[in-house]
């Protein structure tokens, strides 16, 4: 049987006295928050600007854990579909999630979820569990990012543009991700 870790930033930030609600609904906030920068630094691309979003995923959901990192996703993703600006470019809204980064989006509630489940079971306390975690949740998105880009521009354009020239970034961005979540599981352990 696995034991359970808390994630660091229910670590950091305990609710004791506090609504544990009021918490989590600060963290998805912030988080939908950060996700909405992340979605504005960005490198135009075609088919689907490379932002900063792959990593903060990352990030969130391995420092809010499974359950809230997954939520702040969705949250994230329903701010969308409520017209607010938060995705890369300026379009918001349930036609953007019919153009070439729908699939990419819903694959971040999967991979933050991922992320998040590593950290709880522990498998993030070792270096080749980390990079294990980070590589399987960094795959979801491209997965379901590049499966619906082939339904869009066809299979083989839709790797060529859609998956190999992402993959550097993301190696990148995962390794960062990795080194800022080390850190806030250091954070957490010397407080707790």
């Amino acid at each position: 049987m696995t034991t359970r870790t808390l994630p660091p930033m229910l670590s950091l930030w305990r609710a004791d006295g506090q609504s544990g609600l009021l918490r989590a609904a600060v963290l998805v906030v912030l988080g939908s928050a950060l996700m909405a920068l992340s979605a504005k630094v960005q490198v135009p691309f075609y088919p689907v600007p490379m932002t900063l979003q792959s990593g903060v995923v990352l990030l969130i959901g391995g420092a809010y854990g499974w359950r809230l990192g997954g939520l702040t996703m969705l949250a994230y993703i329903a701010e969308g579909l409520a017209g607010l600006p938060v995705f890369a470019g300026l379009a918001a809204g349930p036609a953007y999630l019919a153009g070439p980064t729908a699939g990419y989006l819903v694959g971040f509630v999967a991979s933050a979820a991922l992320m998040g489940l590593a950290v709880e079971r522990g498998w993030t306390r070792s270096l080749v569990g980390m990079a294990a975690a980070i590589i399987v949740a960094s795959v979801v998105p491209f997965v379901t990012g590049v499966a619906w880009l082939a339904v869009l521009i066809g299979p083989a354009a839709a790797i060529a543009g859609g998956l190999v020239p992402f993959i550097p970034a993301a190696a990148l961005k995962g390794a960062l991700a990795g080194l800022l979540l080390a850190k806030f599981d250091g954070l957490a352990q010397r407080r707790g």
